[in-house]
């Protein structure tokens, strides 16, 4: 089980978006869980997104600042869902 950074559920990791920070520093959306780095977990729901935003919980977990694009492509990927 791992924690949704927005809401704080505790949920199945395939039930989550996994956020990783690679060795170099860069941010991107892991889809098969296999990227090497730190990792945060979020639902695919724009809500918890909205939460993690204003709370900065991302760059916290990652200790790093998230680039709008990776918070755009999280949006994309809940949308479609």
């Amino acid at each position: 089980k791992r924690q949704c950074i927005g809401c704080g559920e505790m949920k199945n990791k395939r039930e989550l978006i996994r956020v990783v920070r690679s060795p170099e520093g860069e941010v991107s959306l892991d889809f098969g869980g296999k990227k090497n780095g730190r990792g945060a977990y979020i639902c695919p729901n724009p809500e918890c997104l909205k939460k993690a935003i204003r709370s900065k919980a991302l760059d916290r977990s990652l200790e790093v600042t998230i680039p709008e694009e990776v918070y755009g492509r999280l949006e994309k990927e809940m949308e479609n869902g």
